[in-house]
């Protein structure tokens, strides 16, 4: 028997300013939570300056997302 795929929804903000400034918001079990997790935030300090710079990346759970090495320049 397959085990059924489990996504996850990231919740980042990102400072258009200064592309190093990611924040990891929360990790949701839905969508829909995640976009009220927006709702919740929205009006804080900082986030309230960028508020098109949220943004929802499905994950799923259980798989390597990174197959390949990496080389540091």
């Amino acid at each position: 028997m397959d085990e059924e795929m489990k996504d996850v929804y990231l919740l980042w903000h990102t400072n258009p300013d200064n592309d190093d400034d990611e924040k990891l918001i929360g990790v949701y079990s839905t969508e829909e939570n995640a976009k009220n997790a927006i709702l919740s935030v929205r009006d804080q300090p900082g986030f309230k300056d960028h508020p098109e710079s949220f943004e929802i990346c499905p994950y799923r759970l259980d798989c390597t997302s990174w197959t390949e090495g990496f080389v540091t320049v």
